[in-house]
């Protein structure tokens, strides 16, 4: 039997790279978006404004009759809490405002979404939450509130492995350094400058794809890693050593 996967924010970026990585494994794969789909991929794609609470309820009734109809299944094996959404500024300048979004979708979204669907998680299940790079190395020092939350999610992680741990399931963090996706704006995709002069702080000498990120994903989810759990792994090119 195939393995099910969920990944929020599924639709682009890593979120999508590591749906291919999936299913070229033979994992099937359910992903959230919030609005737009993305291009067509042999997956399964539900609506879900991860940051909002009170959706969570109606996403789990499609969820369940999703598994139920399409796979035979009460439950799903694999779940990367992928979804995100970035707001650059110094402490001085970021507004309460996307503080909250910010909030709302990196921490809050996190933990409650997890907590809402840790019954449906097999035992023996795994989960990947994503953080950065950021909170180990402080960059051009224009994201403290992003990076906090993110610090915050891989202090959740250890918890929930602690918790989760007696069913089998692991939980990890994956931190990716500069990656070359359209999240913030697409900077690290398209300005050149900007990929040099990030590339050059790393061991690697350039950024890096989300099909690398992707596949240290996949693999944490895959069969070969069940005894790694509680762990912050950084895929980062080698960056600030």
């Amino acid at each position: 039997m195939s393995k099910i996967a969920l990944i929020t924010g599924g639709n682009r970026g890593l979120g999508r790279a590591t749906a291919l990585a999936l299913i070229d494994a033979g994992v099937e794969v359910i992903y959230t978006h919030r609005g737009d789909p993305g291009p067509k991929i042999d997956a399964v794609d539900l609506p879900l404004t991860v940051g909002d609470l009170g959706s969570y309820g109606e996403f789990e009734i499609a969820l369940r009759k999703v598994l139920a109809d399409r796979f035979g299944r009460t439950d799903f094996d694999l779940l990367v809490n992928n979804a995100g959404v970035g707001h650059a500024g110094t402490i001085a300048r970021t507004p309460v405002e996307a503080f909250d979004e910010m909030l709302g979708v990196h921490f809050r979204g996190v933990f409650f979404l997890t907590q809402r669907l840790l019954p449906l998680v097999a035992d023996g299940g795994r989960i990947v939450n994503l953080s950065t790079g950021l909170t180990r190395f402080t960059g051009e020092g224009v994201y403290a509130a992003y990076a906090s939350m993110k610090g915050a999610v891989e202090v959740f992680t250890r918890y929930l492995a602690k918790e989760a741990g007696p069913r089998g399931i692991t939980a990890n963090v994956v931190a990716p350094g500069p990656t070359a996706t359209d999240f913030g704006g697409g900077m690290l995709r398209d300005d050149e400058n900007v990929r040099a002069h990030l590339g050059a702080l790393t061991a690697m000498g350039r950024v890096g794809e989300p099909a690398e990120i992707a596949g240290v994903i996949a693999a944490l989810l895959g069969p070969g890693t069940g005894w790694v759990t509680g762990q912050r792994i950084e895929v980062s090119g080698g960056m600030l050593l």
